[in-house]
């Protein structure tokens, strides 16, 4: 956070094949070592799965996914008088994508055996059927926030 002034948001172009900047995002975060044309033969191949097995668009189907895994509540930690306590917080909008994107990613790459497109592909599908990593991750994540209600006057 800077001292003066405030950071303005970049916007994200939006990708060549989907005009999606969701995708285009969703590139930047399976993107390693500044390698973004293998992140996008990552992407583009397992939307090309989701098409071949769900039969559906894949980009409403990562849409879906993408809004299943959103957080709506987190927990922030605030000091106050010596003690540290963990209080339940609402999420941005910008926050809750991000953490989205960036939790299917990750279980993505956490799952045993295959290609990166495949486990890519397989994470999107659990997280549009509410199952695999990323979405028990939104409901740890809930579960923290609502056993922290008690703190939830600590806001500010």
């Amino acid at each position: 956070m800077p001292r003066r002034g405030i950071v303005k948001k970049r916007q994200v172009p939006p990708d060549p094949f989907y005009n999606s900047t969701l995708v285009s995002k969703f590139i930047n975060v399976v993107m390693k070592r500044g390698k973004k044309s293998l992140a996008e033969k990552i992407v583009y191949g397992a939307m090309d799965i989701i098409r071949a097995k769900m039969k559906e668009d894949p980009l409403k189907v990562m849409e879906k996914a993408v809004d299943n895994v959103r957080p709506l509540l987190e927990t922030k930690s605030r000091r106050v008088g010596g003690a540290t306590y963990q209080v339940p917080v609402e999420v941005p909008p910008d926050r809750s994508l991000s953490l989205a994107i960036r939790w299917i990613a990750q279980f993505a790459r956490e799952r045993s055996g295959k290609s990166m497109q495949e486990k890519l592909a397989a994470e999107i599908m659990d997280a549009v059927n509410n199952r695999g990593g990323a979405i028990k991750k939104k409901e740890d994540t809930h579960k923290m926030a609502e056993a922290n209600r008690a703190f939830a006057h600590y806001k500010w």
